[in-house]
């Protein structure tokens, strides 16, 4: 096995099939990207355009700009915060707004926390390529807000979501397929990783205190002590309100919790999170890994309930694992992640378009209709991810390739 080799295929497989398929989204008629594109290449003109779509595009390109510096990364990153900055902003009531039509009007004025902390996440991305100090401004102002109206001080965490105005709304879901619960561990997951990525640029007491607070909430409550499982959905008390597991959350959060409490100097802690990073790590290989390879999508505590592979679990697995042996030095783990990129090279990668399928079923067929290959939430920012994730690791294990 050529850890050198990995490197080089994650490199290719980013500049020169997921990259240039984001590269020819734009919208030239209504400006920013488009809103949704089919497995099949049909582009649907005027579908709306979401905070998460158009949040995670601006977060892709200003990364690959800090890695590669080519200039059409900076050019399109800089067409991202534009769009972003002048039709999703709420002038008037702060925060961003969760949809939008295809011509930029505001259709869905919600304040979902997981959308603005996902706007913060790409405001500091977009602040290291740039200097911009009012984009740092912006994600201030975005983080005071959900400090103000979102945390919970009663029973410590984020509430989900408010309408326009910043007042409890009755649905709070992220989709049609999720609990209407006030708590959720998706939405926690990702103000971890946008507070994180934050601290790298602002080193606020405040927000150092907030992002430890979000890390024990993640070890006392959101991991199931039983099972080792992420739960998804509480109450306001942090009562479980789910009885499935997400294999992909699981392994993506492994790595994120990591990540974050290595921004913090505390050794008592960081020895806490890296037992229960590989303890993520270890079951989603034991219950979420299929015999054929591929993380499939959910399970219960009697087994897989699920067994599609959605694309986004797969980037967040090779991430995952190859965390969980530079952490243990563990080497099955170093195999693991590679196994997952061989199946994503032979069945989620797609050779004739571009980009990754959005979801194959258990056999590695996508199907190519109906599913997106841009859309709401299929974006390019976890394959994006998970290869500049990949590069900067390897680089680090570089010095221990001849153990390979």
């Amino acid at each position: 096995m050529d850890i050198d080799n990995y490197y080089k295929e994650i490199e290719n497989e980013l500049k020169n099939n997921i990259l240039p398929f984001w590269d020819n989204t734009v919208d030239e008629e209504n400006g920013g990207f488009l809103g949704r594109i089919l497995n099949n290449g049909k582009i649907i003109k005027d579908s709306p355009k979401s905070a998460v779509l158009n949040t995670r595009i601006l977060w892709t390109y200003s990364a690959v700009f800090r890695k590669f510096k080519e200039e059409r990364y900076l050019e399109l990153a800089q067409r991202a915060y534009d769009y972003i900055e002048r039709y999703f902003r709420d002038d008037e009531k702060g925060g961003i707004f969760w949809l939008l039509d295809y011509k930029g009007y505001p259709i869905d004025t919600k304040k979902q926390i997981y959308a603005q902390v996902f706007c913060i996440y790409s405001l500091v991305e977009y602040y290291k390529i740039s200097g911009n100090q009012n984009a740092l401004k912006w994600a201030i102002e975005i983080f005071e807000l959900i400090e103000k109206y979102s945390f919970d001080s009663e029973h410590p965490g984020y509430f989900e979501a408010y309408d326009r105005e910043w007042s409890p709304t009755e649905d709070v879901r992220l989709s049609d397929k999720d609990q209407n619960e006030k708590k959720t561990m998706n939405t926690h997951l990702h103000v971890l990783e946008g507070y994180t990525n934050f601290l790298t640029i602002w080193r606020s007491e405040k927000l150092e205190k907030q992002l430890e607070q979000l890390i024990y909430i993640f070890l006392d409550k959101i991991i199931d002590p039983k099972t080792g499982h992420f739960n998804l959905f509480f109450d306001e008390r942090w009562i479980s309100k789910s009885n499935f597991f997400s294999y992909g959350h699981d392994i993506e959060g492994s790595w994120l919790l990591y990540a974050a409490a290595e921004m913090l100097d505390d050794d008592d802690l960081m020895e806490r999170v890296k037992k229960a990073s590989l303890k993520l790590a270890n079951i989603t290989l034991k219950e979420g890994l299929d015999t054929e390879g591929g993380i499939m999508t959910e399970g219960d505590r009697n087994g897989v309930i699920d067994t599609d592979k959605n694309w986004w679990p797969q980037a967040e697995a090779m991430v995952g694992f190859l965390n969980a042996f530079q952490i243990s030095n563990d080497r099955k783990f170093f195999e693991v992640s590679y196994n997952c990129w061989n199946f994503v090279k032979k069945h989620i990668v797609d050779r004739e378009k571009g980009e990754w399928f959005s979801r194959v079923n258990r056999k590695g067929t996508p199907n190519l209709s109906e599913e997106n290959k841009l859309g709401p939430w299929k974006a390019p920012y976890h394959n994006t991810r998970g290869c500049l994730e990949i590069m900067k690791r390897i680089k680090k294990l570089s010095s221990i390739s001849q153990n390979f």
